[in-house]
This record gives C-alpha cells, structure tokens and sequence, in this order.
C-alpha cells in the first residue's frame, strides 16, 4: 500500500479525510498518445492528466492537434498509439464503460430546430436509461433556461442552443464534460454567461470539464488550469490563479513613488534590487511580505508612494512566450 509521502509523488488527486488518505486517480488519462495521418504526425506522444473536478482549458496554435484530440478522446478517431482512459477505462478496450461518463459537444451543438428545447431534451433522455422527467427539470435550471425551455428552438439565440446542448450533454450525470470551442459565435454577453454556467457545473454537479477555446481571456478567468500544446506536443500545463486568490509567491510589483532614484536606494539599502518604471514608478520582485516592509521604508525615509500595485504576466502573454508568438485556433 501506498504511503502518504508515496502518493504526493504520483501525478493523482487525493484527499485527506478521517481515515486517512484516499487517492483518486485522474479522470482522464492520455498516455503517449500519438496519431499519424499518412506520413504526418498530428498527435506526438502525448500524456496528459485532467484533475477530478476541475475545469481544464486546452490551448494551442493552428494546426497544434487540438480537436484531433478530442476526437479521439471520444472515440470520434482512432489512436496510431498510446491510450487514453476516462475514469480509468480505456476508450479502445472498454469503450462503453468508458464513455458512458463522457457528455460531450464537439463543434456545434446539434438539435432538432423545428422541436422545443424541452422536446429536444425529451428526445434524447429516450435513448438513455433512467433519465427521469426531475432530472431534465433540474438541468433545465441549472443552464438557465426555465423561461424558454418551451419555445422551439429555431427561435433561440446562438447562446441559448449552446446552453441546450449543455444541459444535453450533462443529462446522464456524467463524471466528465467535452466542449471543443464552445464560445464560438457567442455575443461577449454570451459568452460571459456560458462561463459562468461551466462554473457552476464543475461546482454544483461535481463535473470535470475539458475545454478548449482560441479566447484565452476567457480562458483565464474559467479554467483552474490549462495544457498547451504545439505541432502535437505538450509544452506545458499550468494553473491558473483564480481572482481572489491570496497566494504569497513572490511576483513583480510596482510602486508609484515620489522619487525614483531614493526609492531605488532604499530597496538596495533592504537588499532588494529595484528598476526603474517610468519617470514615477518602480518595480521590485517581492511577495507579500516583502512588499509591507519595502512600504515602511519608503515612508521611512520620506518617500511617498501613490500606489502599489501586481504585475503579472497574462495567460496570453505566457502563451506567446511558450510558442514563440504563433497565432492560435
């Protein structure tokens, strides 16, 4: 049996509970995926892990290999090599055990328009069992669309029938959510309120969800992490820091100062090496601590500071870093 300080160096998720330490692996497991098409590789062994609950952005330039994933993540193509599992069923030995806790939209959502939201929710809880008439009530409510749930659905804004095939997707209860480019055509109202709705999913019903979208300023404000891929190979995956977070690494941070060159004198006098921002301003890496001290020194010594600001690197800035300024999907 695993050890607490063995599991930490796992790539899993566990828990620490009364009885100790549960170790739960990864909803979804890519291992040394490759796909060749022809001659051309698209996928170029590929591992990735998508954490138990979280919302997990896929990024990456044109032509990077990010749809091709999700296809065979759904059983839509097949693998050249490598496996993939989903709640650790592999998707080419046990297919149906495996994507029995997949709901998924791949491209558009994709409904009878002349039907109602509610016929077409109706339609497809036939071919499941057990979907009972609560539950498509439930998640009718959940995707917010109690109001026009009955209206057909050629009538429905773009936004609206993409909240429908989510509430689709999400009838059969399922441990893990598929959205390839789901804010697509959306209004920034739209888009806005489908974040909102992939948020409260991943709060409410415990879903994990894997999305992928070419907006990385949506991106950053939904996702808890991302993967980034480029020509078929994982460059990095990072976690995204949520707004509100109080995390006290170290970061840059700028200081609206009266002086600049006393300021910067101060910083060096505390050891800290500060740059100049501007003709009113420096920056100084520090954390939080550091960064309550550096101000009473520089009201200290009779230097006044306006503000104080962080000054992170966007996801996009990142992006650009990692794939040396490529354009994305």
């Amino acid at each position: 049996m695993l050890s607490f300080e063995d599991a930490v160096g796992y790539n899993v998720n566990y828990v620490i509970s009364e009885g100790g330490c549960f170790i739960s692996q990864p909803i979804v497991q890519l291992q040394n995926v490759t796909k060749r098409i022809g001659k051309k590789t698209i996928i170029n062994d590929l591992s990735l892990d998508l954490p138990v609950g979280e919302v997990f952005g896929f990024l990456g330039p044109n032509g990077a290999g990010k749809t091709t994933t999700i296809r065979m993540m759904v059983g839509l193509m097949s693998l050249t090599g490598g496996e993939i599992k989903i709640d650790g069923y592999s998707i080419t030995k046990q297919y149906q055990k495996a994507i029995r806790n997949v709901g998924a939209i791949v491209e558009n959502p994709e409904m009878y328009k002349y039907l109602s939201g509610y016929q077409n929710l109706i339609h497809f809880a036939r071919m499941i069992p057990d979907i009972s008439d609560e539950r498509i009530e439930e998640v009718v409510k959940l995707v917010g669309l109690g109001s026009r749930i009955h209206d057909k659905v050629r009538t429905y804004s773009l936004g609206m029938r993409q909240r429908l095939g989510v509430a689709q997707a999400i009838l059969h209860r399922p441990k893990l959510l598929i959205l390839d480019e789901p804010t697509n055509g959306l209004d920034p109202a739209g888009i806005r309120e489908l974040r909102d709705y992939l948020r409260q999913l991943a709060k409410d019903e415990g879903i994990s969800i894997f999305v992928s979208s070419h907006l990385l300023a949506e991106m950053e404000l939904m996702c808890d992490r991302v993967a980034i891929i480029q020509n078929g190979k994982l460059i990095d995956v990072r976690g995204i820091k949520q707004q509100g977070d109080d995390g006290a690494e170290s970061r840059r941070f700028v200081f609206e100062v009266g002086n600049v060159v006393e300021a910067i004198t101060v910083a060096a006098q505390l050891g800290q090496k500060a740059e100049a921002d501007g003709q009113s301003a420096i920056a100084i890496e520090a954390d939080r601590e550091l960064v309550a001290k550096l101000n009473a020194a520089f009201v200290e010594a009779g230097v006044s500071v306006y503000g104080i600001r962080a000054q992170g690197k966007s996801l996009e800035d990142q992006f650009l870093e990692m794939t040396g300024g490529e354009q994305i999907v």
